[in-house]
């Protein structure tokens, strides 16, 4: 419970600690240009909570909460079908283990470094602790390119990278899961290879796992579906329902076929999706069948559905939010929404943007959207179904129980209202009604700050 006001301490003294803290945060972490986002945009919304917990300034449980517990990289070698040697790097960083053993997926893409790896675990902190269920916070990866590599290459590399991180999992400690780059084949991989060196079963060790040996159900469309529902109840606090809506989503991965899939359940009509290469404008609605085929079966690009759909256009390069609609859906990666994006959402009437993907808006858009009145969710709300569903996924895996689509499912509906109750009612008690980002970091935080002073000073 929040201190008595004989006990807080100005809101100005508060927001004051903060500064020097952030600064100090810059200089330990130099060249972190993503992980300095994550920590500014949390940092900034917590003068109201010190001000009113002033034990958590005493603790120092910001210094604490910003300095990962653990940070790992590795080498990673491996040989290439023609036999050539390739060494790229690993990382595994545990963030917080306050809550539970550390959560979070892995991420094989090219661009990843310490400090984007930083900036998801930063993140995944807050997300985790807001599902409610008992996870910590860690995000891993590498800068591995897996497109264009065969299935061969993809697991040696995958047992490479496991031979090295195998030593820092367990069920009980660090429980990583898929990202950008990581799916079913490259966990199956993964999982194969902490088997064989381990010589241990040990299903909860890994999430995303294939529904035959120990996967769970609903994972696959978790955090697209989490997104949409949490979305959902934004409208439904402000008197509106998300069917008959016109809703934009970026993206054409995992997140974003499933955001599409969950919206057009609940009545909506997504007209774009995207990729690197542009983006597609369906004015008849995405068709989900062909976008799955094109992606899923033949991991093609979003290109081919306008040649094999006359109804829709192609249209080459950035500009997936200079089409008008109601809802927006960010679900492709960071930094994507910029602040004159977020000014032509607002120019064509958006209502609610929520976050798929992590940390995809940049502040700037995000002040626009706000000031804007727009309904804006941040990902550590809006994402957290994916996370939710694996923590199910491990309940599943302890008990050697696994549960129906339709029980996983509500479970998760279950979750996401409880992250957007939390979320609401935590901002209208710190004086920030409607602010979701407020909410979020305010509510996640608290959490895991009360566990690390119960658990004392580690």
């Amino acid at each position: 419970m929040p201190a008595t006001p004989d006990s807080a301490i100005p809101h100005a003294a508060a927001n004051r600690v903060i500064e020097p803290l952030y600064a100090e945060i810059l200089r330990r972490n130099q060249g972190e240009k993503e992980f300095h986002q994550a920590v500014r945009e949390v940092l900034e919304t917590l003068g109201p909570v010190l001000a009113q917990r002033p034990e958590f300034v005493d603790a120092r449980i910001i210094e604490r909460i910003c300095e990962p517990e653990r940070q790992l990289i590795f080498r990673v070698p491996w040989t290439d079908d023609s036999g050539d040697i390739h060494v790229n790097r690993g990382f595994r960083v545990e963030f917080s283990s306050s809550l539970g053993p550390y959560k979070g997926g892995l991420r094989f893409h090219p661009s990843v470094n310490l400090g984007i790896v930083k900036f998801l675990g930063f993140e995944q902190i807050f997300k985790n602790a807001l599902t409610g269920m008992p996870i910590g916070g860690g995000k891993g990866g590498s800068d591995f390119d897996p497109k264009g590599r065969s299935d061969a290459e993809i697991m040696r590399f995958c047992q490479s990278f496991m031979t090295e991180l195998h030593r820092h999992l367990g069920e009980y400690t660090d429980v990583p899961a898929g990202d950008i780059g990581v799916g079913g084949r490259e966990i199956g991989y993964l999982f194969g290879q902490y088997k064989r060196i381990t010589n241990r079963f040990e299903s909860g060790v890994l999430t995303g796992k294939g529904l035959g040996w120990g996967g769970a159900l609903v994972r696959t469309e978790a955090t697209g579906y989490g997104c949409v529902l949490f979305t959902a109840e934004m409208l439904r606090s402000r008197g509106e329902a998300l069917d008959g809506q016109r809703i934009v989503v970026s993206g054409s991965g995992n997140v974003a076929i499933y955001a599409i899939e969950k919206a057009q359940q609940l009545g909506a009509t997504v007209v774009t999706c995207s990729d690197s290469d542009g983006y597609v404008v369906d004015e008849k609605g995405i068709d989900l069948a062909l976008l799955k085929e094109i992606k899923e079966a033949g991991r093609g690009r979003v290109s081919e559905y306008a040649e094999r759909r006359p109804e829709a256009v192609f249209v080459p390069g950035n500009g997936v939010w200079s089409v008008p609609c109601d809802v927006a859906l960010p679900c492709a990666t960071q930094n994507e929404l910029h602040e004159a994006d977020a000014l032509a959402l607002v120019s064509n009437g958006v209502k609610a943007v929520a976050e798929g993907a992590n940390m995809p808006t940049t502040p700037e858009a995000v002040r626009v959207l706000q000031d804007a009145g727009v309904a804006f969710a941040p990902g550590k709300a809006a994402n957290a179904g994916g996370v939710a569903t694996s923590a199910l996924e491990m309940q599943q895996n302890a008990s050697r129980d696994s549960w129906t689509f339709s029980h996983t499912e509500e479970r998760l509906a279950e979750i996401m209202r409880h992250i957007h109750d939390s979320c609401y009612t935590t901002a209208e008690r710190y004086g920030s009604p409607g602010n979701y980002v407020v909410g979020a970091n305010i509510a996640g935080f608290e959490l895991v700050a009360d566990a690390m002073l119960a658990q004392g000073l580690i």
